[in-house]
């Protein structure tokens, strides 16, 4: 892949709502060169952007210095997530308003390497580790280019610029079970490269505070990428594998990256396991124990480094439990699926991935039967926000006339699991492995190389 003559600028969708309020500190201008600063507002009339008593296909204001700023109130973060919140926030660089599906949109427009220093310390503390904090550089840095400067070149079929299966898939299994897959991908920006939330990379502007260490990480990585036979690496991430990652395919499209294959977080392999976590019992026996792991721990000064505010509310991560009564389970599931299934009589495993997460799961109700999948979709189907993770066992119990009244979820792991594991990262960063080092653990036969 040839080098970039100079540092890419990005387009990052903030915020969509009807009405928009912000604040610009400092002076702004339009094309025409009119300036703003100060309380604004924006709306939608018309189809088209409300500002300043003027319509406008899109609304562009660029700072006219480099310390200006802008403030978006009610910024919602974590969506759909258990810290699901809103906030005020406050962002450098361009903002540009359009109208999106009825909703008026803001984006930001910003260089690479500004955003990176934003989403470094949005995902994580800005007081991790320096080869932490270089890792992630990278990964995020990778993750974000590879649709956009892989798509520009024309390097290959690239399958997170095409259509993939956010709308689902519903068809019948041979056992008659209604079986239903999604999986969620970046495609539907199609205004924008990137989304400012969980769903893509925490991107949160200024609003947390970077550190010096931070700016150092980024400088020392600048335009450094992941690559693997000469194209940009997919460079997926989660907070904690659970003790093994999981593969791509296995939670997004039917695609096999070498790159993200299964990896035990562990310098040694834990003894005492079957590692084939596909197998229902060896993945149970995983499950319930706890094997020796980079992500295993419970070191706060570690975990503070990649857990924000909002992170720290979240406990229990490399093993968790879950208990629901047969009314709260069957009340989640009708509400998040949109089906009626009754009462529910079991939930099985039908297929597992690398790390013991489950693919797809059959959920069976004295109204209906499906088969779920992939793995964020049964998250979202057995919780009110989402289930740390899909690698779960299910214990039943207070068995009535054949129906369970009390179900007992055992866990691992916090996300999907693929890639950078950033608990098991930090630990790393803490034992003294360089940032490449921890990057060539969780990425397989993958190799860094500078872009521009």
């Amino acid at each position: 892949m040839k080098m970039l003559e100079k540092e890419p600028i990005i387009q990052v969708g903030i915020l969509s709502s009807e009405k928009i309020e912000f604040i610009l500190n400092g002076s702004f201008t339009t094309p025409t060169g009119t300036i703003f600063s100060g309380n604004q507002q924006a709306a939608i009339q018309d189809g088209k952007v409300w500002f300043d008593n003027q319509l406008f296909d899109e609304l562009i204001l660029d700072p006219t210095t480099d310390d200006a700023s802008f403030d978006l109130v009610d910024v919602v973060i974590g969506i759909g997530f258990h810290w699901e919140r809103r906030e005020t926030q406050r962002f450098r660089r361009a903002i540009k308003l359009i109208v999106d599906n009825g909703q008026l949109t803001v984006i930001n427009r910003i260089k690479v390497e500004d955003y990176l220093t934003s989403v470094i310390s949005s995902e994580m503390s800005a007081t991790a580790s320096d080869e932490l904090l270089k890792a992630h550089a990278v990964i995020s840095r990778s993750w974000l280019l590879k649709p956009i400067i892989n798509h520009q070149v024309g390097t290959g079929r690239d399958l997170s610029m095409m259509k993939n299966n956010n709308n689902g898939n519903i068809r019948t299994s041979r056992d008659l079970s209604l079986r239903i897959e999604k999986y969620y991908e970046r495609d539907t920006h199609t205004h924008f490269d990137v989304c400012a939330d969980d769903h893509c990379q925490r991107y949160q502007g200024i609003t947390r505070a970077s550190t010096a260490a931070v700016e150092k990480a980024i400088e020392a990585t600048r335009g450094e990428t992941l690559m693997y036979n000469e194209q940009i690496c997919d460079a997926r991430f989660s907070k904690s594998c659970g003790g093994t990652s999981e593969t791509f395919e296995n939670c997004w499209a039917p695609e096999h990256h070498p790159y993200l294959s299964k990896v035990i977080d562990n310098p040694t392999t834990p003894e005492g396991y079957e590692l084939d976590l596909t197998v229902e019992v060896n993945a149970e026996k995983w499950i319930r124990e706890s094997p020796e792991a980079f992500c295993n721990t419970s070191d706060k000064k570690i975990l503070l480094q990649v857990l924000n505010i909002y992170d720290q509310e979240t406990t229990d991560f490399y093993r968790w439990k879950v208990e629901y009564s047969q009314a709260e389970l069957s009340e989640i599931i009708c509400r998040r699926s949109g089906i009626d299934f009754g009462e529910i009589v079991d939930l099985i495993p039908v297929k597992r991935g690398e790390s013991s997460r489950i693919i797809e799961l059959k959920i069976v109700g004295t109204k209906q039967t499906v088969i779920v999948g992939k793995e964020l979709e049964i998250r979202k189907w057995l919780s009110n926000s989402h289930l740390y993770s899909s690698a779960f066992v299910v214990v039943k119990s207070e068995i009535v006339n054949g129906i369970p009244q009390h179900f007992t979820l055992t866990g691992a792991g916090w996300g999907h699991g693929v890639g950078l594991c950033q608990i098991g990262a930090a630990v790393m960063g803490e034992k003294g492995y360089r940032y490449d080092e921890i990057l060539l653990h969780y990425f397989k036969g993958a190799v860094l190389t500078r872009i521009y």
